[in-house]
């Protein structure tokens, strides 16, 4: 880091714990008598006016008093988190905190209040991310990189609220729950470990902020999603007999065809109990196995000209047709890079859809375009696939030869492809603007037609 960026990061990041402090010690109120006074301290300089005066010591009087009155406040108290296993970007989530008072007096009218992890980045982050769109801000703006640091402090925050909705008091030795409720700003784990009591003075002016001592707690927090037409993938399904991996993946489904010895493994209630006390071996019926459409979902993690709010569009349009297509009668591998190729499969007899959420939760942007790893991937299990969805960030040349190189393989493709602006003029599959995105998945067709 330069010289320039670490004096900056100094600045910002004292600046920025200052003005945590001072926003959580005094309340709306305390700002605005903090103003009369001040207002009152300079026009009384040679205005020597009774009213003036008056103000004045009204003012400064009360300010003292609720000082004053706030230094004898306290609480002694022990909190634990009941949080729901799962939460989804943008949505008013909902739980609740129990406390017990541990202290030595009552306590009354406070509030309890989760705050979010230190938002504010390390030395290397401001120095190397960049603001979207910052090469379009003036020189004045991009020297002094304030508006690139409000930037990385919104992108850090894990969440908003995390407020109780009501006053509280608790009596000695009394447990209680509080409702709460804070709004998820970013997908993936997010800690939950900072529970404080507010303890305002009666005026409303000041507060004390205590800690609470309580665990930690994470919760795991779902990619906003968008609504989806009836959407209908290409390919049919396919009726096949035998075989343990479709009896594995998706269970014994069809008609009885014999009996057979018990293998370990085979489920309870397949078991033939009228021959098992004929034989006195355990046997089981046999049945005809029905294969199942099984779709693939590909994720294109290489970083392309968009920026990281395209990456996230494509995570939650991935994250919609995981919940919107139909799991019951179908199987859904979730394909994509991260170090190493990974595929995780949902649907009938395996994974809920949500196993397939909580991994995209986690997923992040891979910087080197290894469109060879995950072609091979997707091939490696054509002969299992009924269609393939794909979820390309941007579309260039690279691309096109990634979706080209699948259809010669036989595989139907269908490529949605996220990028800002209108579509370009050539281009494979359907368009999904940045900013419109859930208008345009709207106008998608009820049966997605793949790539030729």
């Amino acid at each position: 880091m330069n010289r320039k960026f670490l004096m900056l990061y100094r600045l910002y990041h004292g600046g920025a714990a200052l003005q945590y402090w001072f926003s959580r010690r005094i309340r709306p109120a305390g700002i605005g008598i903090l103003l009369v006074l001040s207002f009152a301290s300079f026009i009384s300089i040679g205005q020597p006016k009774d009213s003036i005066f008056q103000v004045f010591g009204f003012s400064l009087g009360l300010t003292l008093l609720s000082l004053i009155w706030v230094q004898f406040r306290g609480a002694r108290l022990m909190g634990s988190h009941e949080l729901p296993r799962h939460a989804t970007v943008g949505e008013v989530l909902r739980y609740s905190v129990k406390i017990e008072n541990c202290g030595k007096r009552q306590l009354k009218y406070a509030w309890i209040e989760d705050t979010p992890p230190d938002p504010r980045p390390s030395p290397a982050e401001f120095a190397l991310l960049k603001e979207p769109g910052e090469d379009r801000r003036n020189p004045f703006d991009r020297y002094l990189a304030y508006y690139r640091w409000r930037w990385l402090i919104s992108r850090r925050r894990g969440f908003s609220g995390g407020n109780s909705e009501a006053v509280i008091g608790l009596d000695l030795g009394q447990t209680k729950r509080i409702s709460m409720k804070l709004t998820p700003l970013h997908r993936g784990v997010m800690a939950v470990n900072n529970l404080r009591v507010l303890l305002p003075d009666p005026l409303g002016f000041f507060q004390k902020y205590k800690p609470i001592v309580c665990p930690p707690a994470r919760l795991v927090v779902l990619p906003k999603r968008y609504r989806l037409p009836q959407v209908i993938m290409p390919g049919t399904a396919a009726f096949r007999i035998g075989g343990e991996e479709t009896s594995n993946a998706i269970g014994n489904a069809g008609e009885f065809v014999g009996l057979r010895e018990y293998r370990p493994g085979d489920p309870l209630r397949q078991i033939h109990w009228k021959s098992w006390a004929h034989t006195g071996r355990p046997m089981v019926k046999e049945l005809e196995d029905t294969f199942y459409p099984r779709y693939a979902l590909v994720l294109d993690t290489f970083a392309s000209a968009s920026d990281e709010g395209a990456f996230e569009e494509m995570i939650s349009v991935a994250a919609s047709f995981v919940v919107g297509l139909d799991h019951s009668e179908s199987l859904l591998d979730l394909m994509f890079i991260a170090d190493k190729a990974h595929t995780v499969t949902a649907g009938r007899g395996m994974e809920r859809a949500e196993k397939l959420l909580e991994v995209l939760a986690g997923v992040r942007m891979e910087m080197a375009n290894r469109f060879d790893t995950l072609s091979d991937t997707i091939i490696q299990h054509r002969e299992k696939l009924t269609s393939c969805l794909l979820i390309l960030n941007g579309w260039d040349e690279q691309r096109e030869v990634f979706v080209k190189d699948l259809l010669r393989t036989g595989i139907l493709c269908v490529p949605l492809v996220v990028g800002s602006g209108k579509a370009p003029p050539v281009l494979m599959g359907h368009w999904l603007e940045q900013g419109n995105i859930a208008r345009d998945l709207l106008r998608l067709p009820t049966r997605l037609s793949a790539a030729i």
